[in-house]
Parts: structure tokens; C-alpha cells; sequence
């Protein structure tokens, strides 16, 4: 089995449904991105990373960038790890309180156009296919996987915390779920 990390973007300059669509890191994030490379680093060699994959969104770049560099490799960019998709009919100043009422309820029960089952399957799919690799993603997006794996139906399984480090195992066929990572202190709602 191959080890796979999904580690949760380092805290942003500016939080969700604030004025900046694609924040980068602020310092606190930055240390954080540092931290999670160490973290990842200090593994046997038989368990480090040798890919890192990345969201397209700057924080989850930024975060991905010191252990990019640190292993002298490209980010690879997949927009399935990405953020959740907003519904094609919602206004942007509108995705803070979808993201809140999808947050309270199940996969099945999220407002939208969207198939988020099928989302949550394709990240899932993605992952499994990857191996020894430190996978840089979201909150929700983290969320998909874990409850995937746990056969939770909520969207929020956990509340990783920022840059925290989920740790699953892959054969190719199946993905199973190691340890989740730390759990943040404070609510996203």
C-alpha cells in the first residue's frame, strides 16, 4: 500500500466570502506551510511523498510550495482537489450562506445544480489512483474524502485544521483512511 497526504491549505490572508476570491497565505499560513513540509520530511523514506498535487487556488499552492521545493519536484495542479463547486445559478455574494446550510446537512441534501455525491466520488476516484504523494486541498474538500471513507453522510465529517496532514493508503483500487489530521479549534460557520 502507498502512503497519500492531504493536507489542508495553511490559513489564508482572507477568509471565505471575503472580498478576495483567491487569497494567498498570510505569515501564520506561510509557518504553517513549513511546518506540514518538515512534518512530511521527517518520514521514513519509504513513507515521504515523491509527488506533490496541489488545487489550482494560490493557498493551497503556496501551502504545496516549500515541499514542492523541498523534494525538487513541480506542483502538479488537479482542480478535482479543489474547492466545492458553487452551484452555476448562485450569485458570488451568495456562496458564503450556501456554504454554511450545505455544511449543516448531508451530501444528498446540498442545494444546487450540482451532483455532489458524484464530486465527492470523483476526489475520492482521483486519490485512489495516486500514491506516495502530498496532496495540497480544502476543508470541504477533505471533507469528501474522509466522509467517503468513514460512511458519514454529513458534509462536515471533521474540521481539519489549516495545514493539517490526513494520512491514507492506496493499492490503486482502494483508498482506506490511516489517521485524520488535527482537528481545528474553532468553527468555519
Amino acid at each position: 500500500m502507498a502512503r497519500l497526504y492531504l493536507i489542508r491549505h495553511g490559513r489564508p490572508a482572507s477568509t471565505w466570502g471575503g472580498h478576495d476570491d483567491d487569497p494567498g497565505l498570510d505569515a501564520q499560513g506561510r509557518a504553517q506551510a513549513e511546518a506540514a513540509r518538515d512534518w512530511l520530511l521527517a518520514l521514513p523514506e519509504a513513507e515521504r511523498p515523491r509527488r506533490v498535487v496541489s488545487s489550482p487556488l494560490r493557498r493551497c499552492r503556496e501551502t504545496a510550495a516549500p515541499m514542492a521545493e523541498a523534494l525538487g519536484v513541480e506542483i502538479e495542479i488537479d482542480p478535482v482537489v479543489g474547492e466545492i463547486p458553487t452551484p452555476s445559478n448562485l450569485a458570488p455574494e451568495a456562496r458564503p450562506a450556501w456554504l454554511r446550510k450545505a455544511f449543516e446537512g448531508t451530501w444528498a441534501e446540498i442545494e444546487g445544480d450540482l451532483d455532489y455525491d458524484g464530486w465527492r466520488e470523483a476526489i475520492v476516484a482521483k486519490l485512489c489512483a495516486r500514491g506516495d504523494t502530498a496532496v495540497f486541498s480544502h476543508y470541504v474538500a477533505i471533507n469528501a474524502a474522509v466522509s467517503r471513507l468513514t460512511g458519514d453522510a454529513r458534509v462536515l465529517a471533521f474540521r481539519p485544521d489549516h495545514a493539517s496532514i490526513t494520512v491514507l493508503e492506496t493499492d490503486g483500487e482502494r483508498l482506506t483512511l490511516v489517521a485524520k489530521g488535527a482537528e481545528a479549534q474553532t468553527s468555519v460557520l
